[in-house]
């Protein structure tokens, strides 16, 4: 079985660049044949393999691939739906439990948004929480006291204002789907700030999910059409997010389930 691992040419760290290796060699454990291009060079060229692992948010790359015949996992559709928090909202609206949320109206220019605001904090009341709809690793969501902490966070670009559950600031739960099964899941806490996440100084454990949790990390992947993904749970049972191509080195460090064998026999699978 022979595969293009397809990345983002522009994001060349040591953080990426170690996810990329774990996944060639673990491809290579697997006995499939893994060849890494970059979205620069994807974007000059139709590779000839059997599917795509698409680990990136090139959504217009990956349908053109999707159209030129290529299997990608995950799929086009379900990177667009997860990237894009307005979309993942509106999809699982009335599947899984949500925190309240409003979307704010689209705009093509820096514009005040300080009615839809007020009207904001009406339905969700204050403290909320900010969040523009492409981000990643916790950044662009901002705790907001006041209107005018919203109104200093709102640009051009979309976002959307979600109430914030007290109860799980500073901690959530991360499960991790591959296949229509958990693969793993861990609790993540950070004490210094609301949100979780690991790379704004926050730290993991191993978990068990409850059943709830389990049925909504299922359904939420499910709906959004994702071959595998990482579903964040905060202590209500909303879910928060969903990513269509989480950062698996620090689960498997945390928990010492290593996901991407257990992506490339999904892969085989379906192929």
């Amino acid at each position: 079985m022979k595969g293009i691992l397809a990345v983002n040419h522009f994001l060349n760290t040591q953080k990426f660049n170690t996810l990329h290796r774990h996944l060639l060699e673990s491809a290579k454990k697997q006995g499939v044949e893994l060849l890494l291009k970059t979205n620069l060079e994807l974007a000059l060229e139709t590779p000839d393999a059997d599917f795509v692992l698409f680990w990136d948010k090139d959504t217009n790359l990956a349908r053109r691939l999707e159209k030129s015949g290529l299997p990608v996992f995950n799929s086009a559709k379900g990177i667009a739906l997860c990237d894009d928090k307005a979309k993942t909202y509106i999809a699982l609206n009335g599947i899984v439990k949500q925190p309240k949320t409003l979307i704010a109206p689209k705009t093509y220019f820096k514009a005040d948004f300080a009615q839809f605001v007020e009207g904001a904090i009406k339905i969700l009341g204050l403290p909320l929480v900010f969040k523009e709809c492409f981000g990643s690793f916790g950044e662009q969501v901002f705790l907001c006291e006041r209107k005018e902490d919203v109104l200093r966070h709102s640009t051009e670009k979309p976002f959307i204002l979600q109430e914030f559950i007290a109860d799980s600031a500073g901690h959530d739960i991360r499960i991790e789907v591959v296949g229509g099964k958990i693969a793993a899941a861990v609790r993540r806490e950070n004490k210094q700030d609301f949100r979780a996440n690991v790379t704004n100084g926050g730290h993991m454990e191993p978990y068990t999910p409850t059943d709830s949790e389990v049925k909504s990390a299922l359904a939420a992947c499910g709906a959004l059409g994702l071959t595998f993904g990482g579903v964040d749970i905060l202590s209500d049972g909303s879910v928060c997010e969903v990513n269509s191509n989480a950062h698996i080195i620090n689960i498997m460090n945390c928990t010492g389930t290593d996901i991407a064998p257990l992506i490339f026999e999904e892969i085989r699978n379906r192929l």
